[in-house]
């Protein structure tokens, strides 16, 4: 079974409350550690990745985010799905050659630009093109900006989700949905939902998530601020 058919059979016929967690790597030395702690496979934050090159999220120019993808692919022997952000432009076809020979899985494409939703037509037009690029070859992972750059009406969520489900997605990412708008969510768009898990001790646990209806689970660039967190108080305690 290839890397890809084993990451889209980790998404069916998960039990309620036993999401897919999928950490988020940043280079290749956090990739072996989620992957030696026996994660099946991982999930590449596009701002943690910038952080650790050096940019803000959103700036990392597209040669540097898929060389960085590569370097976490080629760590692990784990399936690696990669964040591209919208694409960066490139052409479908072109986009799919790219991820396939940084060895990733899957994508995670967004559908907002400077803070603003794209049309969904033309979003859902764009996806049915990688689509029929990548085949089978890549698990898509569509991100809904609903809860981030609209209104934050559920209903808005599931009608985008429907038009990128009918055009190919695998998986549906309404990012910072709150948590107990995940039923609704859940009844509503139909395949895997992906929800983002924050880190503070007041957030749902991934369990809880997957409780509420999430198929899986990122953390956005979550772990990698927390490493970055840890490692300042290092450097603290060595300056004093």
């Amino acid at each position: 079974m290839s890397k890809v058919d084993v990451f889209r059979a980790l998404h069916l016929r998960r039990a309620q409350g036993d999401p897919l967690v999928l950490p988020g790597p940043w280079d290749a030395a956090s990739a072996r550690v989620f992957a030696e702690a026996g994660f099946p496979a991982l999930a590449t934050p596009s701002a943690g990745v910038a952080a650790s090159l050096g940019y803000a999220d959103g700036a990392t120019p597209a040669d540097e985010m898929f060389a960085a993808v590569a370097r976490i692919t080629r760590a692990v022997d784990v399936p690696v799905s990669a964040d591209v952000e919208g694409g960066y432009g490139l052409a479908p076809k072109e986009l799919v050659e790219r991820l396939l020979e940084a060895g990733a899985v899957g994508c995670n494409l967004e559908d907002s630009v400077d803070g603003v939703l794209k049309d969904p037509r033309e979003q859902a037009e764009f996806l049915a093109e990688v689509r029929s690029a990548a085949g089978d070859r890549l698990f898509l992972n569509a991100r809904v900006d609903t809860f981030v750059h609209g209104d934050g009406d559920p209903e808005r969520v599931i009608e985008r989700a429907a038009l990128y489900v009918a055009a190919g997605a695998d998986c549906v990412y309404p990012i910072l949905a709150p948590a107990d708008t995940l039923p609704l969510l859940r009844a509503g768009i139909q395949g895997p939902l992906n929800a983002l898990a924050r880190l503070d001790a007041d957030g749902p646990s991934p369990a809880a998530l997957g409780g509420l209806g999430a198929t899986r689970i990122t953390f956005g660039p979550g772990l990698q601020r927390r490493a970055a967190a840890a490692l300042t108080e290092i450097a603290d305690a060595l300056a004093e």
